[in-house]
């Protein structure tokens, strides 16, 4: 991931005062690899219709802030430049933690996620902003789920809007196909009534010759 300057804070609970991370009210945290290597805590739930990373839509945009759990320093942020940051998920592009946790999340959650080294940068660290064996602590906003470039589905809302122009062209096919036998029904009547109608003045040229 990439790196910023360092800030500090006083509560490792929360991000910097204009952090939009902000939250004193804490959900359930859950334990997202069963050893508590990646803990994972809602801050803000996302709609309930709303997407989630997945083979199709791998490509992700993220909003965060890195902080160490050992005193709080945040190590990384893309709120200091209103930046946003891009990667594949699952492709070994970040930590695993975060490949981990994304995958659970849906576009507009916010979570807290606290990861131990192991999920992390290990013994190594990463110099001079993260030290060794350090546990971590981000909280991460997912933006977008988008699939890979070259892709047909092009993105999530031009998807949408394939999906909903085939079904506006259906519905008039339908009811073009519904007119038209609607039009081969009058004209068959109308035919019929022709022929009833010639029927009917034959008879009646019948009974006038026989009077």
């Amino acid at each position: 991931m990439p790196k910023g300057r360092r800030l500090k804070i006083d509560n490792i609970q929360t991000c910097c005062d204009e952090s939009p991370f902000n939250s004193k009210v804490m959900a359930e945290t859950i334990d997202l690899t069963g050893d508590g290597g990646v803990l994972k805590t809602v801050v803000r739930k996302a709609k309930d219709d709303a997407i989630s990373p997945s083979d199709s839509l791998p490509l992700v945009d993220v909003h965060y802030e890195g902080t160490l759990a050992e005193n709080g320093e945040v190590f990384d942020t893309t709120h200091e430049d209103n930046s946003i940051f891009s990667f594949e998920v699952g492709q070994g592009a970040v930590i695993k933690a975060w490949d981990i946790a994304l995958r659970t999340m849906k576009v507009g959650e916010i979570a807290k996620i606290t990861c131990r080294p192991e999920y992390a940068y290990g013994s190594p660290g990463s110099p001079p902003e993260i030290p060794a064996n350090a546990t971590l602590i981000f909280e991460v906003e997912l933006l977008a789920c988008k699939p890979r470039k070259g892709s047909s589905l092009g993105s999530v809302s031009d998807e949408k809007a394939r999906l909903e122009e085939l079904k506006k062209q259906r519905e008039l096919a339908a009811a073009t196909k519904e007119e038209e036998k609607k039009k081969r029904e009058e004209a068959k009547a109308a035919a019929a009534a022709r022929v009833q109608a010639k029927l009917d003045a034959k008879k009646g040229k019948g009974k006038g010759k026989g009077k």
